[in-house]
């Protein structure tokens, strides 16, 4: 694959090349290699095993977290239906949250070396490489340092005894799109429901990557007009 002039080498540690593909890169990551094996990221066993991450690890490891959490409003004095209430609002802002992120900064214009490197461990990669496994999810050392600011913004915008329960929430939403994004990529699903979905989440990543930003629904792209055609309606 060769972009003005300098060849990616897939046999090689791909994450310190794709930086010098320039203005290149956008086209060079958005054309997918569809295999279950990942390629290296880096030189560096140590680094390489950082960014492999099983997909059953995110509930085995936030869960405890987000019911710790909700257990803590509890015993702040709020009862079962208004925490319930909180953990629903929590984990409708995070749908919001999924979309925005995904339109706005994983589909980020990149072209100089260290923005395109920076965009590819972002989410480049999964383009790039979309039935990779074990870098489909996010691995759990990023997403911890990423709840420190989250935790901080609703600590700031809620009461002490709410904010636990709304983070709890927004946690939990974030697993539940995790679990979901990986089962839209490597489960053959029967029911309807899920069918629909695995459908729209791989057009955004083979025909229409520009539109359906949203993963466990498409209810934000409704609202933001990013809802892709269906081939039937372009055909008109």
């Amino acid at each position: 694959m060769v972009a003005q002039g300098f060849t990616v080498d897939l046999n090689k540690a791909l994450v310190f090349q794709v930086g010098h593909l320039g203005e290149a890169y956008q086209e060079w990551v958005h054309q997918p290699i569809v295999s279950k094996e990942g390629p290296r990221f880096f030189e560096s066993d140590f680094w390489e095993f950082l960014t492999r991450t099983v997909w059953w690890a995110i509930p085995v490891i936030w869960l405890p977290v987000v019911c710790y959490s909700i257990s803590v409003s509890i015993w702040m004095g709020h009862t079962v239906p208004q925490v319930t209430l909180m953990v629903v609002l929590g984990i409708f802002v995070w749908t919001l949250m999924e979309y925005t992120l995904h339109r706005f900064l994983f589909h980020i214009k990149t072209k100089s070396y260290w923005a395109n490197t920076a965009h590819y461990l972002l989410h480049g990669c999964h383009h790039k490489h979309p039935m990779d496994g074990l870098r489909l999810v996010f691995p759990p050392a990023a997403t911890a340092i990423l709840c420190v600011p989250f935790w901080n913004l609703i600590k700031l915008m809620s009461t002490p005894s709410t904010a636990p329960a709304l983070f709890g929430g927004g946690l939990l939403g974030y697993v539940m799109y995790d679990v979901t994004h990986y089962y839209l990529h490597h489960a053959q699903p029967t029911s309807e429901v899920p069918k629909n979905l695995k459908k729209y989440h791989l057009n955004h990543h083979f025909r229409i990557q520009t539109k359906g930003f949203g993963i466990t629904s498409s209810f934000w792209d409704k609202v933001f007009g990013t809802l892709p055609k269906s081939k039937s309606a372009k055909s008109k």
